[in-house]
């Protein structure tokens, strides 16, 4: 609980100093980004995540950090910056400014995910982790960062996830548990690790039936 008192003070405070976007000269700016994102962010293949219904806060995030991602680990260290990244985005954000993301952010906050289907024999123990946890294991719910109907904290910059692919989601989850483990993996959840620290401790089976669940979750 302490932990997650802590990231939520540090990532409200990032929160405070995001200019809101403008979602209309988003739109414009988004053009290139429905090959694969879709129509309005809801993209058709899995391994491209939704971005429609996203928090704007997360959202600039996460393209600040892929912007991150690209530079030397010298050069990150001198930004204090921590990069992440995702080879499918190599050079897409490279001629953005921190205005130009601002407007994307806020383009795709302002559209509505498409909902998924979980799959019924995943249901009951997706939704158990993701309102309880995995207690025997320490693993916290979901539902105390992301909300009970999955629309995350946009205060704290904690992402929206109800209605995201279960692909991605599992993708995702399986890449903080790889970072956990010190392999190539995601690691840009802050200084307090709270998703590394939750995923290393989720087995497969684990991650596929709370992945499930959120895809239908709203």
């Amino acid at each position: 609980m302490k932990k997650l008192l802590v990231s939520f003070l540090v990532l409200a405070g990032f929160a405070g100093a995001v200019n809101a976007g403008d979602a209309t000269a988003g739109k414009t700016k988004a053009a290139a980004c429905v090959a694969c994102h879709g129509e309005g962010g809801n993209s058709l293949a899995p391994n491209f995540p939704k971005l429609a219904g996203q928090n704007a806060r997360y959202l600039l995030k996460q393209m600040q950090d892929i912007q991150c991602g690209a530079l030397s680990e010298a050069d990150q260290a001198t930004q204090k910056c921590n990069g992440r990244t995702v080879p499918t985005m190599a050079g897409q954000l490279d001629s953005f400014s921190k205005e130009d993301l601002a407007d994307i952010a806020a383009y795709y906050a302002s559209q509505t995910i498409s909902v998924g289907q979980t799959s019924p024999d995943q249901a009951a123990k997706g939704e158990e982790i993701y309102r309880a946890g995995v207690r025997t294991k320490g693993v916290a719910a979901c539902s105390a960062c992301h909300s009970p109907t999955g629309k995350g904290n946009e205060l704290a910059g904690y992402p929206s996830l109800g209605g995201q692919h279960a692909d991605y989601i599992a993708a995702q989850l399986k890449a903080f548990r790889a970072a956990a483990d010190g392999l190539a993996g995601r690691s840009n959840d802050g200084d307090t690790k709270i998703m590394r620290d939750v995923a290393a401790m989720m087995s497969d089976s684990e991650i596929t039936a709370v992945a499930s669940y959120i895809t239908g979750l709203h």
